[in-house]
Parts: structure tokens; C-alpha cells; sequence
């Protein structure tokens, strides 16, 4: 099956305001069937999670149907998936419970590739048990992050090593599985942020070999929640903090309080919504979820090309990102231009896009951005050449 933008865009209310969305690596805009399943969870017969009432059965049955959907969306056990109020706390809360193990002598990996959310909550966690950071290092004339960079920091003294499937601003693709082969090589534990990633690529943790794996569901097409994967066995291994009466099995004391089984229902709708996009000749939900992912990649792939080389061709012009393997998504600012300036401009042509670091903070400042960052243009899967050629358009009135 072919990819059909347009049939993807009938789904998505917001789109009928006139925006063009450049802003999806912040956050994508949601179908309706999302925000359906929501309402339709949250007023249906709910309470705590048990098997005796129906609003018990309710309950459970969502928390049992987002883990499988996670399972089926990145290729993880269901038994390993931890929901999460967002990325950022999941690793915040990993990071603690991962460094009661720590000690002076010690060594955790961190790249300035980036974004803050899997920077400095080990920088923090690390310096509070006395252990040392090191930095995989970005090649600033390629924006890559190599191998071989993460490998200069590797030693038998490595406990962990956490870095990002696509860097959020610049859009680079490391090598995943040949990083997670050299990690493993020397005995550390390999955390990786798939948050830009995810929405842009079928995931196969599996074949990544990554031992942590996670991302936002607001970032493809979900509500605001996040969802952290790991093998259930070595989930066992980890001794968090928790309150007293709360279960010690796992996943669930890696969650605290009632979960949002409304916010979990939303989950399953934009799994399964995913799944349906251009599910091919796929029989299984996850069969069917890599076809879709495959042909939305080619779909952006192409998009990408002519976003580039529209860009590009504009006088004052610097692009930052220049990795071959990249999801797609542009970093760029004008010569005598003020980046948010531009931002605010584009705005008032219903043109959403934004200027920052992103959170991607080393980032900026390797490639000489300092703090403000530039402008950042993502595209999403209901991107369209005519919102290209709007934002293009728009451009070339405010730099002219």
C-alpha cells in the first residue's frame, strides 16, 4: 500500500484550521480517534485496577492493552513497559534508582548530541554517589556522533552509556546497534532515548540491543504521556524507591500512583492508528505498524529532499544538520536575521516554526549557537510539498 498524505489528514481536526505544522518535533498535532478513545475511557465505568467489577475490568484492561500496544509499536516484551508522565521524569527516575549501584570510580557516558532529558539527570545522579562523566563527542564538520567517539570513552569502568536515537534539532542518526554492540563489549547497561526517533522509523529495540528504550506518545500522534521499555529480568534487578504498600512487581513498581487509564486508552488508539496508516499486506498489529513506519519513512524521506533544497537555496542561509542517516528534520538560521524574530513572523503567516535550542542545549552550543538556538522545521506524517511551499514562501518575504 502506497502512502496517502491525504487520506492521513481527513483524521486530523487541527489541520482544518489552515496551520501549517512545522513544530512535530516538539509535539504532533492528534487524530480524532485519539482524542475519541480518551473521552470514551474516561466517562465509561472506571475504577482501580482489579478483575472483579466491570470498572475494574475497565481498568485493567487498558493498563494490559497499552503495554501490548507499546510491545507491538518498538518490539519489547509487554511485561517490560513502564508508563511514565514524560520522558524526562522516566529517566530522572532510572537514573536514581540505576545509581544506587554507582561509586567513586565509576563512569556513565553522555553525548552532546543530546537533548537535556538524557544529559543531565546522569550528570546529576552521577555526581551525587561521586561517579565520573564522560562525553561521546559531536563531529561539529559532519554532526555525527560515531562508533568510535562513544568507543574513546568506553573502559571497564563504564557503567552506563545513554544516548539518542535521532538528535531532536539537528536530526542525526547514530549507529545504535554498533554503539550498543561496544557498550556491551566492555560490561555497561545502554539507555536509549528513542523520542525522536520513534515517530520517524519502525523500531526493533530487539535488534538496537538497546537495554533501555523509551519515548513520548505526544510526539507521534498520542497524548502527553511516555513509555519506558526494558527486559523484565532486568527490571527485577533494580531496587527503586517506592512507597511501602505498593506492589514490588514488575513493571508496576516502576509506576507510582493510579495510572491514567484514559491517557493509556489515547496510547492504544495512536498505536493502532499507526498501524492502519499503510499497513501493506501485515496480518499482526506489529507487522502491520512496520509497513505503515516503512512507508511513512520513504514518505518523509522524499518530503525531506525538497524541504532541504527549498531551504537551502535561500540567500543567508546556514543548515546545521549534515549526518547522511537523519529523520526528517532541519536546523537552520539567516545571516542578519534574528531566528525568533522569524519564528514570530512566520506565525502571523499560520506558519508554526519555532526557534530555540530545544532542550538540545550542547547541541546548540557545539555548533556555535550559544543558548537561543535557531530554527527548527520538522516534518510530520501529514506534512504536505504545499506546507513546504508555504513555509518557503513566508521565508522568502521576511529575508528579502
Amino acid at each position: 500500500m502506497t502512502y496517502d498524505v491525504h487520506k492521513i489528514r481527513s483524521h486530523f481536526p487541527s489541520l482544518n484550521t489552515g496551520l501549517a505544522f512545522f513544530c512535530g518535533p516538539g509535539g504532533s498535532q492528534v487524530p480524532l480517534v485519539v482524542g475519541a478513545a480518551i473521552a470514551h475511557a474516561i466517562t465509561k465505568p472506571i475504577s482501580n485496577r482489579n478483575t472483579n467489577t466491570e470498572s475494574e475490568k475497565n481498568a485493567e484492561e487498558y493498563v494490559v492493552g497499552f503495554r501490548e500496544a507499546v510491545g507491538d509499536l518498538i518490539d519489547v516484551d509487554p511485561r517490560g513497559v513502564v508508563y511514565g508522565r514524560s520522558w524526562t521524569q522516566l529517566t530522572y527516575d532510572f537514573s536514581r534508582t540505576l545509581a544506587k549501584n554507582w561509586g567513586p570510580g565509576d563512569e556513565v557516558v553522555v553525548s552532546r548530541l543530546d537533548h537535556d532529558s538524557n544529559v543531565r539527570p546522569w550528570i546529576q545522579a552521577a555526581e551525587a554517589v561521586g561517579a565520573t562523566i564522560r562525553w561521546a563527542e559531536l563531529d561539529t564538520k559532519t554532526t555525527e556522533i560515531s562508533v568510535a567517539a562513544v568507543e574513546a570513552v568506553l573502559s571497564s569502568k563504564t557503567k552506563l552509556v545513554a544516548i539518542t536515537g535521532a538528535g531532536n534539532t539537528i536530526g542525526t542518526r547514530p549507529d545504535l546497534r554498533g554503539i550498543g554492540a561496544a557498550v556491551h563489549k566492555v560490561g555497561a547497561l545502554f539507555y536509549v532515548d528513542g523520542v525522536h526517533l520513534t515517530p520517524h522509523a519502525a523500531i526493533s529495540v530487539k535488534d538496537i540491543g538497546a537495554d533501555f528504550f523509551g519515548f513520548s506518545f505526544y510526539k507521534l500522534m498520542g497524548p502527553h504521556c511516555a513509555a519506558l521499555a526494558a527486559a523484565p529480568a532486568l527490571l527485577e534487578t533494580l531496587s527503586n524507591d517506592k512507597l511501602l504498600p505498593a506492589t514490588n512487581i514488575v513493571p508496576e513498581r516502576f509506576e507510582f500512583g493510579t495510572l491514567p487509564y484514559e491517557l493509556m486508552a489515547g496510547c492504544i488508539a495512536a498505536v493502532n492508528f499507526i498501524a492502519e496508516m499503510a499497513p501493506g499486506n501485515g496480518v499482526t498489529r506489529r507487522e502491520k505498524i512496520v509497513n505503515s513506519m516503512n512507508a511513512l519513512e520513504k514518505y518523509e524521506d522524499e518530503l525531506l529532499e525538497y524541504l532541504e533544497s527549498s531551504v537551502a537555496s535561500l540567500p543567508g542561509v546556514t543548515l546545521y544538520g549534515k549526518a547522511k542517516h537523519r529523520t526528517p528534520t532541519i536546523y537552520f538560521s539567516f545571516a542578519g536575521h534574528n531566528s525568533v524574530d522569524i519564528y514570530k513572523a512566520m506565525a502571523l503567516k499560520s506558519v508554526t516554526l519555532p526557534a530555540s535550542n530545544f532542550y538540545a542545549l550542547e547541541v546548540s552550543r557545539a555548533l556555535g549557537l550559544g543558548d537561543a538556538g535557531a530554527l527548527r522545521a520538522g516534518l510530520a506524517p501529514y506534512s504536505t510539498r504545499d506546507d513546504v511551499n508555504r513555509l518557503i514562501a513566508g521565508l522568502k518575504e521576511l529575508i528579502a
